[in-house]
Parts: C-alpha cells; structure tokens; sequence
C-alpha cells in the first residue's frame, strides 16, 4: 500500500478512530445556548460531587488525597476531548482501589503512576486496533462478580478509618487484614466512630428529603462539625491534615496543597521505601500485568458507563474513540501526578440528569475542582478521615449491588450462578485479575459445553421423508443438527460409525449444520478414510456453500463411488440406489 493511500484511510478513519468524535457527535447533534445552559449546570453539579470523593479514593489506593484532585484536574478534560461518548465524566473511581493499592504497597507512587501510563498505552492501542467492541463478548456474570467482590473489599478497608482501629500495617490479602482488625479492635477509638455513624446516617436519609442538593456534601459537613465538637469535648478524630501534609519552601504544612501540581516522569518519583524507583526493564516487566488488568477494567467500566449514558440520553458512542481517549487520559495525567482514572457511572449519570449535552460538562466539572483545590484546600484539613471512610463504605454498597447480586442469584441459570460465585469469591480472597481470569474461563467452558448439546446426529428412518421410504439395508442415513466444532465433532461423528455390516452407502444430511471447525474437518477425514477401507460410500446432503467450501479446501473432494455432494434427499437416493446398482 502507498503512503498516500495510508494518509487517506487514516484520514477516513477506517484504521484508526476518528479524533474528538464526541465533540462531533455534540456538534452535529445542533449546539445551542440552552445547551450551553445545561453543560455549566452539569459541570458545577458534578464538580461539587466530584471533590470529596477524589480525596477518598487517593486515600484507598495509598497515596496523598490530592493525587485523586490531580486526575480529575488532568484526565477528565484530556478524555472528555479525545474520547467518544459525549456524557462520560471521568475520574478516580472505586473499582480500581483493589489493583492500585497492591500496586502502591509494592512499588510506591512512582510505580502507581508508571503502571497507570502503561495502562494508558494499553488503551490507545485496543482503540486503534478497534477492539471496543469485544467488551460486549466479556459475560454479564463475570462483571457482576469481580464488581461485587470489589465493593465487599473496598468496604473492608475502610474498616480501620470508620473506628480509628491503630493496624500497625495493612496485609496482602483479606483474611489476613481482618485478622488484623480483629486484633485492633481494642483501639477502636470513640470519637471517629460517632462521626462514622452520623455521616452514614445522613448519607442514607438526606437523598430521601432533599435528593436535589448531593447528600455526600451535606454528610461531610456534619462529620466535619461533629468531629470538631468531639474534639473540644476530649474525643480526638483524626483529620486529614493530621494524616497528610506537603512541603512549601521547605516548612511541612498540613492537608494538601493549594497550588497546580508540578510536571514529575513517574520514575522519578519514590517507590515504596521511599528512593526513586528509577526505570528498566525489570520494573516494567513487574508493572505490565498489573497495567494490563487496570486497563481491561478501565475499558469494560468506561463502555458500559457509555451505554448507560446512551440509554439515558438516546445518543450513542464510538466506542473505539473512548478507548483513545481514556489512554490519553491516562497515558497524560501521571506525568502531573494523576492517578488511574476511567469514566464514573454515578458522576456521569448525575451530569446527565443535570441536563449535560456535550463533553464541556467535564470540562467544567475539572474546573471547578480545581477552583475548589485553590481556594478551599486549607479547609480540607478539617475533613475527618473516618467520615471519608463512611463516604467511600457507602460508595462500595452501591457498587456491589447486593439487592441486584441476590436477585441474579434467585433467577439466573445455575451455570451463570456458578461463575457469579467464583468470580465473586476469587475478588475477595485474592485479586481481581485472577477472578476476571478464572471467570472468563469458567464461562467459556460452560459455554461450549452447552453449544455442544446442541449438537447431536440422529438416524434417519423412513417415516421422517418420503425420500427415505423403501431403502434397501445397505443403505444408511442419518442426519447431523448443530455446529460441528472442537466440543461437539468427535461425539456427532462418532455415531457415523455404528452401523450393521452389510450397509455400504452412509447419507448423512447436513443442511442444519451452519459451521465445522479444524476438529470437525480432522475427524470427518478419520471417518472417510475407515468408510474408504471398509468399501463404504459417502454422499454429503444439503451442505451450506459456506461449509461445502471448508471441506473441498481441507481436501474432501468427490470421488466416483466414494464422495459425492447433493442438494437433498431425492438426490441422495438416486445417487446411492445407482452406485449401488453398478456395484453389483
């Protein structure tokens, strides 16, 4: 192919998806002041919803509350431009916390950071191989699962913040970190507790009173007032200035830090014992399954997210040009200190409701987060960090779903039922990617398993066409129905063989078999070369062409007295009743 017919389909967009299709979509859509209207709306409201809980998601990955700022700073504008659904907002969210923490724990923020744009190379390149729509052949089950588990291990790490448990390190693995909180139980510390209580209380009551102003906010406040009143009484809470602090002209200040963040390469940042991490191919090659499991759930959260958002809007996406734009969000963001980020469903929802239109609603919403960063940090200080830890406990039970998981169970099949459970529970006692992993694997061998009792070859008697009728015994015929493939062949085929000896012609009609793979081609050649030494005939009725095709090119080929193909049944008498004729 010439360079210039490779800058035309570039340009036409049939190799790669085309850039801010979005922003097209919006423009072509008919823009409007009104529009314009909805779009500040949108963006001030989810803004507002936004800056707490992009504090609270760092904290649950391991890292400084304002890295989860950052990337709502960097990675919401980068996606909202590049990307292909007009509605998603991106940011920091939830169902990340389970494959980033490990990944801090191990490698620090520099890794966390590396991973995170190795993760973003991942995405660009899924987009411009156009693989958005293999997300749709990933089974329901199986997100359901790892969705669930994750929300169940998220709310077990906010365990320690709610009660202000002293847990001198976290462990690895669940059971080991609730061991752990049951040895810390004596800390348990009555100050935090009460704010915990109260703000989850308001964060449960408040949407039901007052569902336009966002209750998160409103529970944060009383936290943060509670807390500040527990304290004049004599019962500490810890804050988030007392856990966090940043550096300005060399004196240690508390919270985070009111200014843009500094432009840093991830390896030039501290691993997890504090010395820069430093880059090779050593340290890329530990990242790089990490960074593919944040990938896959990057891609599967940000296109279901669209699809909800379609749903909600009547619009639809480009799913390949959201893949580029999340990969540039990501690829971009951890150069500024911007952790994972993909598209949020319940900030995107909320900015639909709010009367979004176009991708400047995350615009704005990144705006006013950084607003709200340069003006109100010193504030942020005061927030208690057992009423984050209710914000997030919260936003776990959302995302586990627990009345939808319970109603799956109840009414699903008991094989999808199965692979629920086990990606569920491999979520919780181990990691994400061996659950996604083993449950893809799980669901694809329970899937062939059922396509192959689909297929079945049964033998045909007189009574089933009048073609049939008055066949001499050396004539058998039988009819195949279903896909012969890898899990089904050797059994259909097999039949073919259970024949009375003096039978020399065998018809076998084909016409309801839609595919054959190599398996199937390999054993109807095993059964051809047994009928050849055995002087048996062979007349294949009713092929499709598509099949007819596969097996003239692997070589099945008629042969006078020995192969023929047909249309149908009428025809395969003739031909059989004639070769035996000259056979005799």
């Amino acid at each position: 192919m010439s360079k210039l017919r490779v800058v035309n389909r570039l340009r036409a967009g049939s190799m790669l998806p085309p850039l801010f299709s979005a922003w097209r979509q919006a423009w072509r859509a008919g823009y409007s002041v009104r529009h314009l209207r909805g779009d500040l709306t949108a963006g001030l409201t989810v803004g507002i919803i936004a800056i707490p809980l992009a504090m609270a998601l760092a904290i649950a990955v391991g890292v400084p509350p304002q890295h989860g700022l950052y990337t709502v700073l960097v990675a919401a504008p980068l996606i909202a431009l590049c990307g292909g659904s007009r509605f998603n907002v991106s940011g920091p969210t939830a169902a990340f916390v389970v494959i980033l923490l490990p990944i801090t724990q191990q490698h620090g923020i520099g890794g966390l950071l590396l991973c995170s744009m190795l993760a973003g190379v991942i995405l660009i390149a899924l987009g411009w191989a156009r693989a958005g729509r293999l997300i749709e052949f990933i089974p329901y089950p199986v997100t359901l699962g790892f969705t669930a588990g994750i929300g169940v291990v998220i709310a077990i790490l906010q365990i320690k913040d709610l009660f202000g448990l002293s847990v001198p390190a976290n462990s690895a693995h669940v059971l080991g970190q609730l061991e752990l909180l049951w040895q810390a139980l004596p800390s348990l510390q009555p100050g935090d507790s009460l704010v915990a209580v109260a703000t989850l209380a308001v964060l449960l009551i408040w949407p039901r009173l007052v569902p336009r102003v966002p209750g998160h906010l409103v529970a944060l406040l009383v936290g943060c007032l509670l807390g500040l009143w527990l304290d004049r009484l004599g019962l500490p809470v810890a804050t988030l200035g007392e856990r966090f602090s940043y550096s300005l002209g060399g004196e240690s200040l508390p919270g985070i830090p009111p200014f843009l963040p500094a432009f840093a390469w991830p390896w030039q940042l501290a691993n997890a014992q504090g010395q820069p991490i430093g880059l090779s191919f050593e340290l890329v090659r530990q990242l790089l399954p990490s960074a593919l499991a944040i990938a896959m759930l990057g891609a599967i959260e940000s296109l279901l997210c669209a699809v909800v958002a379609d749903g909600m809007a009547d619009s639809k996406h480009d799913p390949n040009a959201e893949l580029v734009g999340q990969g540039v969000g990501n690829l971009l963001a951890p150069l500024l200190g911007g952790i994972t980020a993909t598209a949020a469903i319940a900030r995107t929802a909320a900015s639909v409701r709010a009367g979004a239109f176009s991708p400047l609603a995350a615009m704005v919403h990144a705006g006013v987060v950084l607003l709200a960063m340069l003006v109100l940090a010193p504030w942020f200080s005061y927030l208690p960090m057992s009423a984050l830890a209710a914000l997030l406990l919260m936003v776990a039970w959302n995302m586990s779903e627990p009345a939808h998981v319970w109603h799956t169970l109840r009414i699903a099949p008991r094989n999808d039922v199965l692979v629920l459970l086990v990606c569920l529970l491999l979520t919780v006692l181990f990691d994400m990617v061996l659950a996604v992993g083993v449950g893809l694997l799980l669901a694809a061998g329970l899937f062939i398993k059922r396509m192959s009792e689909l297929t079945d070859t049964a033998k045909l008697t007189g009574d089933a066409h009048v073609a049939l009728a008055d066949l001499p015994p050396q004539v058998a015929v039988y009819a195949i129905r279903g896909p012969l493939f890898f899990g089904a062949a050797e059994k259909a085929l097999s039949v073919l063989r259970r024949f009375n000896p003096e039978v020399r012609v065998v018809i076998v009609e084909m016409s309801a078999v839609p595919l054959l793979d190599m398996t199937a081609l390999a054993a109807l050649e095993n059964v051809l070369r047994d009928y050849r030494a055995q002087g048996i005939a062979l007349i294949l009725c009713g092929p499709s062409s598509r099949v007819r095709l596969k097996l003239r090119r692997a070589g099945v080929l008629r042969a006078q007295r020995q192969l023929a193909y047909v249309r149908d049944l009428p025809q395969a008498r003739a031909r059989a009743l004639r070769w035996l004729g000259e056979a005799s």
